[in-house]
């Protein structure tokens, strides 16, 4: 039951990124956020991951700094630019959306490069189709026979996007023989080093942020940065990724709920193109498992 429960805050505190984003990024780059955002989980991440893991850390970076370095140039970096640039011209709401293709987006990813291809079956391949479909349904705002002819918005495309960065990085992560939090915490490290002489080439926004502002970069810090990250890994080594990872859809649902609550409105497109999505992203994560259960009961 705990576990249940971390998962479902870890989704939440996720989905609230999304939207404290929003706010964020309209007072400061998405630069200087993810820079921001990063260093400050790195002062809780590093002592977290020293009682947690008890790594070494010398030896983990120096036999593993070019794969944590390429880790947090995707996953760190690239997928949190991407993230928080989408949020300047698109909504929460399409941008969770969207987002939630990613674990498709994983499966499909893995199968071709992964050495150890894992079986794909017709299901996983129609429910990655339906995905699609339910993306596209948001890209055109619901009319799909304009799919070669709209001016597609590019924060939604940016998401796509970021969900590739985001695969690579999660397929890169499958094969580090680094624990999970130790990994995170030497990627980051990497990626506030890499980042850092880019600040210097925009102004430091600090003095200008609002109360809100402020309000939203401390909550970004440590609540999807820190506590999520945290929940997520303590409930996976309890109930499995597999089971674990049907709450990633959670955050659509959040994001849409969160939205509504403050006043936002959800589009007839949004609520179709977010329930092919999730139906889609079901089908193409969890038809195998479902297929392994069962020759599991058989061979019993």
């Amino acid at each position: 039951m705990k576990e249940k429960i971390f998962l479902v805050l870890a989704n939440l505190f996720w989905a609230g990124n999304y939207l404290f984003g929003k706010y964020v990024i309209a007072e400061i780059s998405p630069l200087w956020l993810t820079f921001i955002r990063w260093s400050v989980a790195f002062l809780f991440l590093l002592p977290i991951s020293y009682f947690l893991e008890r790594p070494r850390y010398g030896e983990i970076m120096k036999q593993f700094w070019l794969p944590l370095s390429i880790a947090g140039i995707l996953g760190i970096i690239g997928y949190n630019l991407l993230l928080y640039g989408a949020l300047e011209y698109t909504s929460p709401m399409n941008a969770a959306i969207v987002n939630a293709l990613n674990p498709a987006i994983i499966v499909i990813m893995s199968y071709f490069l992964l050495k150890e291809k894992e079986r794909m079956t017709f299901i996983n391949v129609i429910g990655f189709v339906i995905s699609l479909v339910g993306v596209l349904f948001i890209l055109t705002n619901g009319h799909l026979q304009w799919i070669f002819q709209t001016s597609y918005n590019r924060g939604d495309l940016m998401m796509l996007i970021a969900g590739v960065v985001w695969a690579l990085y999660s397929i890169i992560g499958k094969k580090l023989a680094v624990p999970p939090i130790t990994a995170t915490t030497c990627s980051v490290f990497f990626s506030i080093i890499l980042l850092f002489p880019f600040l210097f080439f925009q102004p430091i926004p600090l003095a200008e942020l609002s109360g809100k502002g402020w309000i939203g970069i401390s909550y970004i810090c440590l609540f999807p940065s820190v506590f999520s990250f945290l929940f997520w890994n303590m409930s996976v080594k309890k109930v499995g990724p597999s089971y674990a990872g049907i709450y990633l859809n959670l955050i659509a649902v959040f994001t849409a709920l969160f939205t509504f609550l403050l006043g936002g409105k959800i589009s007839a497109s949004q609520l179709i193109g977010g329930a092919f999505v999730l139906i889609g992203v079901y089908l193409a994560t969890n038809a195998r498992k479902a297929e392994a259960a069962q020759a599991k009961d058989a061979a019993i």
